[in-house]
Formats: C-alpha cells, sequence, structure tokens
C-alpha cells in the first residue's frame, strides 16, 4: 500500500526533477508514511510513500524484479494490495520458473506482466493502481483494479506524462509538463448535479483519471493509449427450484474465500461495522480469521442518526471487541477543511464525515480494516431498484400517453401525493435514473450556477453508460450505472481518501472478480424479491449473521445535516461560508442564501444541495483562493492555484 507518483518525460531530462518529485510526493505522505523515496533513470521520475502490511521487511518500492538475464529489468511503484499473489507466484513458479526474492505481492504483478503480457490484470485478485517501467522497452504500462477501488490521476502533455494516486501531488508538477491548472466548467456542472465528480473527468481540465478496469500504455514522446480490460456483463442464469439453494451456497462460499484472502496481511485486520447486513456478514466471517477481531462504528447523540446500539449487539453476537466513536456537529465543521483537502475533488456525501472519525479512531488499534461496500451494487441493495416494479404499468403505456402523464404531474402542487410517481412514470429509465446522488433538478441548477450548460447534463454522463447496457432488465441496468457512477465516483473515492488520510488501509470483499462473477449471474428476482432488497445475499448469509441484522434496512453512516443546517449547530456557519466565498463566478449567492433561509424556515429540505455548494466552496477555499488553511499534520499544505 502507497501513494504513487511518477513522471515520464518526453526527453532525457528525468534526473532534474527528481527534487521536485520527492517534494510533491510529500503531499501525499499519509498514503505511506512507513517508507518515502524515489527512483529515476533517464526518462522516468517514480516517488512514493509505502504503507508496510504484507512483506514489511523486503517488498521496498520502486520494486526491481526481472528474468535471469536482466533481473532488474521492470520498475514497479504499486498502491493497493493483491489477494491471490500466493496462488499466482505459485503459478508463474511452477509453469514459467519465475524467481522471486521477496514474499509480498509486488513481485506477482511484475512477474505476472513479464509472462502474461498486459492480461496479467486480469488474473489479480484485488485492489490496485500500479505503474511498470520497462527499461528495456522504454515503455510504461499503467492500470487500474476493475471497480476503481484506487485511484489514478493522469496529466499528458508536450513535456510529458504525469501520474499519480493524488491529484494535489499532480498539480505542484503540471506546469512541468505545459499544463494549465484552469478548472474545468463542465466538472463543475457535473458535480453540482451529482455531487461528485464523474470518471474520467477532476475538476481541473488538464487532469483526468484512468478508470477503473482500464490499462494504458505510453513511452517517452508519444501519447497514451488506454484500453478498457473488464467490462462487467449482469448475463442473467436463469434459477429453478431445485437449483436456488445450490446458488445461495454458492454466494456464501465464494464471499468465505474473498474474506479469507482480504485477511491476508502481516498485521492486524479490523473490520468497520454499521448496524446492516454487509458490514456485519464481513464481521462475522473475518472473525474465523482472526478471533480477536476489533469492529469499529461511528454515529451521532441524535434518534434515528445512529446504530451504535444495533453495531454493539451485532459485535457481541459474533464476539468481537467493539469501539465506538461519536460524533458532534463542532468537530464535525472544524474536520472539514482537512477533509476536504484529502479529497483532492469535491465530494459532497456528508458520510464521509463520520468515516474520517471512525477511521482515526480504528487507526489507532489496526492498520488495517475490511468494510462492506459494493454489496448494494452487486446484489441489488439499494432501495430505488425497487422503482422499476412500481412503474411497471407506465411502461406499457403508449409514449404520447407517458408524456402526458408527465404534462399533467407539472400541474400538480409540490408535495402532492402523486405528484413524483406521475412524473417519474412519464420518463424512460434513461431519464430518469441517473443513480443515487440527486441534487439539483434542472430549474434549481439553472438558478444557481452562472455559467449553466443544458447539454452538460446528467445524460452526457450516463448515456454511453446505458447503451452499454441496452436489452437488459431495468434493475441490471441501473446496477451497472451505479458501477460506473456512483460506486466508483462516490462511496469509493470516500473509502479511499479518508482511510487513507489516516494512514489506514480499507478493504473491500464484496469487490472481488471471483464475487462479481456470481452476483452478476443473478436474475431480478433474486434481487428484489419478497418485499425485500438484495435477496440471494440475505438468504445466503442466514447460517452467517445474526438474526437481528438479517431483514434489518441498513442506515450506514447516516448524518443529520438536515437538522444541524436549520438549527444552531450549523446555520450561522453555513452563512458565514456562503458570505465569505469568492466563487460568485459560479454560483448565484443569493441565491444560496435564499436556499438557506428556505430550509431554517422549513419552506423545503434543500440539505443536499446546500451541502453540494458548501463543500465546494471550501475546496475552492483551499485550492483556488487559498483563504481556508486545512490543519494537516506533517503533510505539505496545498499549492494556490
Amino acid at each position: 500500500m502507497c501513494g504513487l507518483l511518477g513522471l515520464l518525460t518526453s526527453d532525457r531530462t528525468a534526473a532534474e526533477v527528481v527534487d521536485a518529485v520527492a517534494v510533491a510526493s510529500h503531499c501525499m505522505r499519509h498514503r505511506g508514511p512507513d517508507e518515502p523515496g524515489t527512483w529515476h533513470d533517464e526518462n522516468i521520475v517514480f516517488g512514493f510513500n509505502r504503507l508496510s502490511i504484507i512483506d514489511i521487511e523486503h517488498s521496498h518500492q520502486p520494486l526491481r524484479w526481472g528474468p535471469p538475464e536482466n533481473p532488474d529489468r521492470y520498475a514497479l511503484v504499486f498502491n493497493g494490495e493483491i489477494y491471490n499473489y500466493l496462488e499466482i507466484r505459485a503459478e508463474l513458479a511452477e509453469n514459467e520458473g519465475a524467481i522471486f526474492r521477496t514474499e509480498g505481492d509486488s513481485e506477482a504483478i511484475v512477474a505476472a506482466f513479464h509472462h502474461w503480457g498486459p492480461d496479467a490484470v486480469r488474473r489479480l485478485r484485488g485492489m490496485f493502481a500500479f505503474a511498470i517501467w520497462d527499461t528495456e522497452n522504454r515503455s510504461l504500462f499503467l492500470a487500474r483494479d476493475p471497480f476503481g477501488i484506487k485511484p489514478l490521476f493522469v496529466a499528458s502533455g508536450p513535456g510529458g506524462l504525469l501520474f499519480g494516486s493524488e491529484k494535489k501531488s499532480l498539480l505542484e508538477l503540471i506546469e512541468r509538463v505545459g499544463l494549465s491548472k484552469d478548472l474545468d466548467p463542465r466538472a463543475v456542472e457535473h458535480y453540482t448535479v451529482l455531487q461528485y465528480v464523474p470518471e474520467p473527468e477532476t475538476i481541473h481540465a488538464s487532469i483526468r483519471r484512468l478508470e477503473s478496469g482500464c490499462h494504458a500504455t505510453a513511452s517517452p514522446g508519444s501519447p497514451l493509449s488506454i484500453r478498457r480490460y473488464f467490462t462487467p456483463q449482469f448475463g442473467v442464469k436463469p434459477v429453478t427450484d431445485a437449483t436456488r439453494q445450490k446458488r445461495y451456497d454458492e454466494i456464501a462460499d465464494v464471499l468465505a474465500d474473498s474474506v479469507a484472502k482480504h485477511m491476508r496481511a502481516d498485521v492486524t485486520v479490523g473490520s468497520f461495522l454499521s448496524g446492516g447486513i454487509d458490514s456485519t456478514a464481513i464481521a462475522a466471517l473475518a472473525i474465523r480469521h482472526n478471533p480477536d477481531l476489533i469492529t469499529f462504528t461511528t454515529g451521532f447523540e441524535r434518534d434515528g442518526y445512529s446504530e451504535v446500539d444495533v453495531a454493539a449487539e451485532s459485535a457481541e453476537a459474533i464476539g468481537a471487541k467493539h469501539v465506538v466513536k461519536v460524533v458532534g456537529p463542532s468537530e464535525f465543521i472544524e474536520a472539514l477543511p482537512s477533509i476536504v483537502w484529502y479529497l483532492d475533488d469535491p465530494v459532497a456525501d456528508p458520510a464521509l464525515v463520520p468515516l474520517y472519525f471512525v477511521a482515526a479512531e480504528a487507526r489507532k488499534h489496526v492498520k488495517v480494516v475490511l468494510s462492506g461496500e459494493g454489496a448494494d451494487e452487486l446484489f441489488g441493495g439499494y432501495t430505488i431498484y425497487k422503482e422499476p416494479l412500481s412503474l411497471a404499468a407506465f411502461d406499457r403505456l403508449p409514449r404520447p400517453l407517458r408524456r402526458a402523464a408527465g404534462k399533467i404531474s407539472d400541474r400538480i402542487p409540490e408535495g402532492t401525493r402523486g405528484k413524483s410517481l406521475l412524473h417519474r412514470g412519464s420518463l424512460t429509465l434513461e431519464e430518469r435514473y441517473y443513480g443515487n446522488a440527486r441534487s439539483f433538478d434542472d430549474a434549481r441548477l439553472r438558478a444557481v450556477l452562472r455559467d449553466y450548460r443544458p447539454e452538460w447534463t446528467h445524460t452526457d454522463v450516463t448515456a454511453p453508460i446505458y447503451a452499454m447496457s441496452e436489452g437488459w432488465d431495468p434493475v441490471a441496468r441501473m446496477q451497472h450505472l451505479d458501477l460506473f457512477t456512483w460506486l466508483r465516483g462516490d462511496i469509493l473515492v470516500k473509502a479511499d481518501k479518508i482511510t487513507m488520510a489516516n494512514s489506514l488501509e480499507l478493504r473491500v470483499p464484496f469487490l472481488d472478480p471471483e464475487v462479481f462473477a456470481v452476483a452478476e449471474r443473478l436474475p431480478h428476482d433474486e434481487k428484489i424479491s419478497h418485499g425485500t432488497t438484495k435477496y440471494a445475499l440475505r438468504k445466503a448469509l442466514e447460517q452467517i449473521v445474526p438474526a437481528h441484522v438479517l431483514h434489518r434496512k441498513k442506515l450506514g453512516f447516516p448524518v443529520p445535516i438536515r437538522h444541524w443546517l436549520a438549527g444552531t449547530e450549523m446555520y450561522d456557519w453555513a452563512h458565514d461560508t456562503i458570505t465569505k466565498s469568492q466563487t460568485d463566478h459560479i454560483f448565484d449567492k443569493n441565491v444560496v442564501i435564499a436556499m438557506l433561509n428556505e430550509h431554517r424556515e422549513g419552506v423545503v429540505d434543500n440539505s443536499r444541495r446546500l451541502w453540494t455548494v458548501l463543500i465546494f466552496m471550501i475546496w475552492h477555499g483551499i485550492f483556488v483562493e487559498g483563504t481556508i488553511v486545512p490543519d494537516i499534520v506533517d503533510h505539505t499544505y496545498p499549492v494556490r492555484l
């Protein structure tokens, strides 16, 4: 586990920028405080910060490896973990005669690449973003895991190619490759709609992300060539009464195997635990391998916004030691600048704040935690996935009648029962569903954004994804869309950035290729069925999770910002943030203030929209204005743009 940074020059001047790369790498020292350093040859510089998890004594980075005739042919920098590295090493040693000099997973990657080429990435079970430099062919290979658990930013200009785990490090070097730090107005609009910046965009026009499930190649002076190696397919395999239990057993077995492999580490592994089935299942399986398992949860001192009691009951039921962190509004507000700095790009998900605090608490006890992210996308866990059932009658109507229903809904007063059903029923799936983050509708977006462009709407992001799933059932299409939007744009960004902010490694056993291979074959009635979600998963886990959790609706880490923004806890802070922000060219601040006052007076719940704008204003204050300086311990502050 580490933070990686690299610069591939377009000429032979790499030695001249080694010191600059070392300074830029320090911005992400939190990702790997155990071992910082740099390495270079004529064309490339690697910077890295290592968090030691596997083979602590020997798997230093950048790792040099090669065949016997050229044992230092390759240089590797690698962020992540490969959980089937023991099996890969054994196969390479037996079939290819590969020789290894360490006990770690890093050598498995580079040796697999040498013998199997780019297809090696398909064989890796894990989370990863890595770069391999071939000193013989003078070529660079970049790759990112199938689901996007680990980030990789790239920026290509006349002076070369930049790549790294954190965008803030690239920003320190961006001018050296002939690129600017201008913001991307389309990404700003996408963020305001979705609450996150969708891949491959970032909020900066010159920096992109290598997308999940892709690898890329480059050489000095040549452009980056990107290829997708993982294309998820929800190819349904019918389930009969005779095969139903076999399918449930298959889910339980593959998940148990994934957790077993995710427990591989030379340090203690803990587990996050909410009151839901996903994290409870992971913890219940993990304790089989570590009887001294410690679980961690967080909550708030407000009814309906805490699962502390349920999580504690679950921990007791499985026999785990349990640690709780309760968060109040004052420390919540105080931590925001630091959290936004760690994020690189704004993400307006309030749940990342309690995650920050529980990760800090967990780091006092362990270096690695398991978590339940990905179960909802793979097994059909979101309540919104039930929507196609409630709207099925509209699908049978002729198109003109559906449109007429939409026009009728426009004339119905806000808050009237049935208005939303009529409106959503008048739309196609592609028009109405763009993931779990829905903040501003077009009218509100037009009012709040100074440079509103209607062509930069959510369909700008979702249309290419929907094109890949044409002909699938609606639930599968929604899952597929969430894999490419909400999961990798919000959930996995906060999971990586916020835990790494505390030098804590988070592992997600549900997001494993073998688990996905089972989940993708489930028909929709094994996901949304019998009045519940994740039906097949719940059946599979009946003998694994405590009974009080099995059919309980998950809260996760809910945050009471709706109440706080309307009350004394946050209203003054929010008003002050809006007033002082130098984002008048982006937002109509009079509209934002009006939204805040409407929210306080109870006219309308604007909490999600307000939070989206407030987080952007904090981000802008840190990275553009330089008026907000986060309290980052032992890390360089971000450069002013």
